[in-house]
């Protein structure tokens, strides 16, 4: 699909009394749906948003979000969209680097010295024209050390992300996905994109997920989620889940088969707007292959990518910094393997460390507690230890009801000896849930910290 306008604005050409959006407390058709973006769009405008500024979006998934995201698309912004959780000495160190004008704030007061903007109506004026090369988003990254980057793509890398990921799994207009992560989020964006690629439906609820999926035929979800929709027995109406975040267990896919329901699954990166390579989920641990219009190169073990996709740059006070080496490729520092035409993604190069002579992939480990019904999220990372060198630290994100003793008991048989963490840990609050993949370097300080109070 190539549109000569902004999308919300051909699908109202198109079928303007179709739905567009699923609000907890109203639907809205794509004409009354334009209505609002316009009317927003103006109140921006009129606050001082002009074309090429660039915003920061600072909210949870909410009605207010994704109108405001809309309208200020519409202005012509760059948008950094931020999740209401980061710690404000992180929003203050890394803003200034990051050559923005104003801040929308939904969830408090705090606007960083930028100029502050409102929800706010005016009359309509002319909106921004369509170019879907303009720079559209700015998404929040992080490598092994120093302060997370910002991803920047244009609306086309955005929809090309889309339509290559529709082009393995169905989704029509009168589907409707649940934006069911959030827009601060690569994967939540790459929700909204597909959406706007189709002219289908999307969903956007404050309530539980359950409550939330009446209704809905697609979602993205983690695998500990669609376990407890599927134990739950309560009727779903999803035809189609992406499945993300961790390993997925053939039974689960098996489960979701026999109420109906497809799954996918892939391997993707924020510099590519989400998904990169995908497939069917049905048991095994590759990803796949590269989806239409992205690329993949192995070179000395590491996955090298290039796609229509991929970001723009890095930005970096008022620039933007090249993502690709002197071949024209994105060096990911993930280790991948082809096995049967497919792509294995075996771990980060920068993670990889020795214990007695034994090398550890920290997420072959990850992998395998991850399956444990109670685990949400693992990160194994090393301690320095005089006898083996370095020895592994398991810290999770689990349950409420998990025993360490008893998941140490039950990886026991599932671990080779020195993959077996020496110590268990639990993932600190203010490291869950930012939007930003958790630094293993930070982890590292952490757990040294805590192993030496």
């Amino acid at each position: 699909m190539t549109f000569s306008t902004w999308p919300w604005r051909h699908w109202r050409e198109e079928r303007g009394d179709a739905i567009a959006l699923r609000l907890d407390d109203e639907t809205l058709s794509w004409t009354a749906l334009c209505e609002r973006i316009d009317a927003l769009a103006a109140g921006f405008q009129a606050q001082g948003v002009n074309p090429e500024d660039g915003v920061a979006l600072c909210a949870r998934n909410r009605p207010e979000a994704v109108l405001a995201w809309l309208a200020l698309l519409q202005c012509g912004a760059r948008i950094l969209p931020l999740n209401p959780r980061l710690p404000a000495t992180l929003v203050s160190e890394l803003l200034p680097g990051l050559s923005l004008c104003h801040f929308l704030n939904l969830e408090a007061d705090d606007h960083y010295g930028l100029a502050p903007l409102q929800l706010r109506s005016a009359p309509l004026t002319s909106p921004c024209d369509w170019r879907a090369e303009r720079l559209a988003s700015m998404t929040l990254t992080s490598g092994s050390t120093g302060l997370p980057k910002a991803a920047v793509h244009t609306c086309a890398a955005h929809l090309a992300s889309a339509y290559g990921v529709l082009s393995l799994m169905p989704f029509a207009e009168n589907d409707c996905w649940l934006l069911s992560l959030p827009l601060f989020h690569v994967s939540g964006q790459g929700i909204f994109w597909r959406w706007l690629l189709v002219g289908a439906q999307m969903a956007v609820s404050e309530h539980p997920l359950a409550q939330a999926l009446h209704g809905c035929s697609h979602a993205s979800l983690v695998p500990t989620q669609l376990w407890r929709l599927l134990n739950d027995e309560q009727p779903l109406t999803l035809k189609t889940v992406l499945l993300g975040g961790a390993a997925i267990p053939a039974v689960l896919t098996e489960q979701a088969a026999a109420r109906g329901i497809q799954t996918f699954c892939g391997y993707g990166l924020t510099e590519f707007a989400s998904t990169v390579c995908a497939r069917e989920a049905n048991g095994g641990e590759d990803v796949g292959m590269p989806l239409p219009g992205r690329e993949l190169r192995l070179v000395d073990g590491e996955i090298w990518l290039r796609a229509s996709s991929m970001a723009s740059g890095y930005w970096r006070n008022g620039k933007l910094l090249p993502l690709t080496n002197a071949e024209g490729w994105f060096a990911t520092r993930d280790r991948g393997e082809i096995r049967d035409g497919k792509l294995h993604v075996i771990g980060r190069l920068d993670n990889l460390f020795f214990s007695g002579g034994e090398g550890i992939q920290p997420e072959e480990v990850e992998r395998v507690l991850v399956q444990h019904p109670a685990v949400n999220q693992v990160f194994i990372v090393p301690i320095d230890d005089i006898e083996f060198g370095q020895r592994p630290v398991a810290v999770l994100d689990a349950e409420p009801t998990l025993n360490m003793a008893e998941l140490a008991l039950w990886a026991k048989d599932k671990l080779a000896g020195f993959q077996q963490p020496c110590q268990w840990l639990t993932l600190p609050e203010e490291m869950k849930g930012t939007g930003i993949k958790v630094s293993r370097h930070q982890l590292m300080q952490w757990v040294n910290a805590q192993l030496k109070s």
